[in-house]
């Protein structure tokens, strides 16, 4: 019996940001075939794409604006998993928390200025917590400054298919220019 192929860790997070993304309604695909849409639909967005054909299923307000909330911290992980990958941190490279990271509501890990978290450790405490302290804490490593590292989330969206997402923050805390 043969194993089955391993993707590196981009390929296989990406694969689960896009479906996240396509059930999350941010597909744009025209459809021939819809269901009926249940009430009340207006709340909800949904998206089911065969896998096979990639023909369009079922639709429900995909392309209605929505807040991305934890799709934003899907992307602040992709970004780290793409250093990661390119060399630029590895799973030991201590980031340090600033005032910034420290001050932001729960949930959090509550760190204090000046302590840090490697890598691993953060991935761990977004992907399990919803760390907002570690999220702000890696964006500000990585780019500099949480709004600088929104920017390159955002220029990631639209390198990847996502036409209309925003991203403010790395958190997914509430910004009325966050949409996606």
């Amino acid at each position: 019996m043969s194993k089955p192929r391993l993707f590196p860790l981009t390929q296989k997070f990406a694969a689960a940001l896009a479906l996240l993304v396509l059930v999350a309604g941010c597909a744009t695909t025209p459809t021939e075939t819809m269901l009926a849409v249940p009430a009340p639909a207006q709340k909800y967005a949904a998206v089911v794409i065969d896998g096979s054909s990639g023909k369009t299923l079922f639709e429900a307000n995909s392309t209605a604006p929505r807040y991305p909330a934890s799709l934003t911290k899907m992307m602040t992980l992709y970004l780290l998993f793409e250093a990661l990958e390119q060399g630029r941190v590895s799973k030991t490279t201590p980031i340090p928390v600033s005032d910034n990271a420290a001050r932001q509501p729960p949930t959090k890990l509550r760190f204090r200025r000046g302590e840090t978290i490697d890598v691993e450790s953060a991935i761990r405490a977004i992907t399990v917590k919803s760390a907002n302290d570690v999220a702000v804490a890696v964006a500000e490593y990585l780019g500099g400054s949480e709004q600088a590292f929104a920017a390159m989330m955002t220029a990631k969206a639209r390198q990847i298919g996502m036409r209309s997402t925003v991203f403010r923050n790395a958190s997914g805390l509430p910004d009325a220019g966050q949409l996606t």
